[in-house]
């Protein structure tokens, strides 16, 4: 499991450990990490020349002292800073280094900075850490501009700009191909609206173990892994039977998607459903006898529900009505039910049993436009998928699986998990 902690929670347990080690240890171990990926980088890319942007923060020291321990490798290394805001440390050993030290205030001319990054063959963005606002800082827009399209951009903690909480993705801000972190990820290398902006993330070990120093339980967004999965995935033993293995019913499909009873029956026989029982309009149901002939038909006793694929709460045809009424019976019940597609059309408001609701970004904004009284767009919703997932979670107490090309799953508490990793191809009716 991946674990992204809140910056505040990331900033408590760096206190802690600051109290135990000598001044400036943390720092060091950051800065030789950093240090250390960006030679890498510079070497398998065949370059030479190391531009530092620095900002008035700790990145911007860390990113300073970087550059000065590649100087010392023989890289030709330079840095660009604001001349009355930088920290005294870091230019103390960039000059004892030999590095370019290029300061520059609001009124400095631009091709100053665009003459000293025209020949970088990789850029340290120090500008701004995981505890600045979103946005980049007026200051640092011409540098950001100035980056050259060919060099290697490697970010200190986070792209200058981009969200911390990963709630928004800043255009104008760095878009790295790899941003370094310490200790632990932040919202914002695994959020979808940001993460694409960070590039590759590497994580350094600074001796900070924020698991064992504030939980898993207290991360504010996760990531499954391949091995997780394997973990978490229920597997039969010898004394299971059909109905210890759990009933689950499928209320899917109509007349007019017909496809999406047998996907949905299918799916659930080969998740590992001890049985699984259907309820449909007469062309979907025929369709399931033929694919999945182990399913049971008719409204029966299950231990949860899935509601709603292909589901048309406005039909007329044959069977429609009684379908519909078993829907709204399943989502007045008291088992857990999953609620999909058409099946969204139903809610109103939160249910006492769980629930997992699985729009896709347009039945996301409608729903929440209803609950709201407000419109939401479905392009609000594509822009700042998380944001929006936890407050349809808040709103109707369900967990929200929002579908795209990343899947958010939230609850009005605790983390959010942020996947990405399911190939393109998937991106299908």
């Amino acid at each position: 499991m991946i674990d992204a902690y809140a910056v505040k929670d990331v900033y408590a347990a760096e206190e802690v450990l600051l109290a135990a080690l000598p001044e400036g240890e943390l720092m060091a171990r950051a800065v030789a990490g950093l240090a250390e990926v960006a030679r890498v980088r510079l070497e398998q890319e065949g370059g030479t020349r190391v531009v530092a942007l620095v900002g008035p923060g700790n990145n911007g020291a860390d990113a300073m002292y970087a550059a000065a321990r590649l100087a010392g490798r023989g890289f030709a290394s330079a840095a660009i800073y604001l001349a009355d805001r930088v920290h005294q440390g870091a230019v103390s050993s960039a000059i004892a280094a030999g590095v370019v030290l290029k300061p520059v205030t609001p009124d400095s001319p631009a091709d100053a900075v665009d003459r000293c990054l025209d020949e970088a063959d990789l850029v340290i963005d120090g500008i701004v850490g995981i505890g600045g606002r979103p946005g980049l800082p007026e200051f640092a827009q011409p540098w950001v501009a100035a980056i050259p399209d060919d060099a290697y951009v490697l970010a200190v903690d986070l792209p200058s700009g981009q969200d911390p909480m990963g709630d928004a993705a800043d255009a104008c801000g760095v878009w790295a191909d790899e941003t370094v972190t310490f200790s632990a990820a932040k919202p914002v290398h695994l959020s979808p609206a940001t993460e694409p902006a960070c590039g590759m993330l590497t994580v350094i070990d600074i001796g900070l173990d924020l698991v064992a120093d504030i939980g898993p339980e207290q991360a504010a967004v996760r990531r499954v892994e391949r091995a997780d999965a394997a973990r978490l995935w229920p597997v039969p033993g010898p004394r299971d039977d059909k109905y210890s293995r759990g009933v689950v019913g499928v209320i899917a499909g109509g007349e007019k998607y017909t496809g999406a009873a047998v996907l949905a029956v299918t799916a659930a026989a080969n998740a590992g459903a001890g049985m699984v029982r259907y309820v449909g309009t007469p062309t979907p149901d025929a369709l399931v006898r033929a694919a999945v002939p182990e399913a049971v038909h008719g409204v029966g006793q299950v231990q949860a529900w899935v509601v709603g694929p292909g589901l048309d709460v406005k039909a007329r045809h044959a069977g429609a009505k009684a379908q519909l009424d078993a829907a709204r019976e399943a989502l007045a019940g008291d088992v857990p039910v999953v609620v999909d597609a058409g099946g969204l059309d139903l809610i109103s408001g939160p249910r006492a049993a769980p629930t997992l609701l699985t729009p896709h970004a347009g039945e996301c904004a409608r729903l929440l436009s209803r609950l709201r009284g407000t419109q939401v767009t479905r392009s609000d919703v594509a822009h700042h998928p998380l944001p929006f997932a936890r407050e349809l979670a808040d709103r109707t107490g369900a967990t929200v699986l929002l579908k795209g090309a990343w899947t958010i799953v939230t609850r009005a508490d605790g983390p959010a998990y942020s996947q990405n990793d399911a190939p393109s191809w998937l991106a299908t009716a």
